[in-house]
């Protein structure tokens, strides 16, 4: 399974490390603006400023081939922001039609990230 992620206070880091330590098998694969995907996988993200998609993750996903082989996002956030919590997962939705896996706080609890693995291993 790959997991394609972005990550830039360490939310989302410390989320996948977390998945890394209940399926080291995985291949977890940190994001940038110029690679190209060659496996479909989950993308994880994080909403930064105001609501905003962070610009790595815009750069990744301008890619028609990035997004193809991309089968949900989840992003991290933080409850304080009300509305605007998550809401990089919404836009990444509506934007580039890619279904939401998740929204977690920061780090994500334990749940949070069992709910994942759950997700990822039985959507094939």
């Amino acid at each position: 399974m790959f997991i394609y992620y972005d990550s830039k206070t360490g939310n989302v880091q410390r989320f996948i490390d977390k998945l890394k330590k209940e399926r080291p098998k995985w291949s977890f694969i940190k994001i940038n603006e110029t690679m190209e995907v060659e496996n479909s996988g989950h993308l994880i993200t994080f909403t930064t400023k105001f609501g905003e998609i962070p610009e790595t993750t815009v750069e990744f996903l301008k890619k028609e081939n990035n997004r193809n082989f991309i089968k949900s996002v989840s992003s991290s956030g933080n409850m304080n922001w009300g509305t605007l919590f998550g809401v990089a997962a919404d836009k990444i939705s509506r934007e580039y039609n890619i279904s939401i896996l998740m929204k977690f706080e920061l780090s994500g609890t334990q749940p949070q990230v069992e709910y994942f693995i759950n997700y990822v291993e039985n959507d094939n």
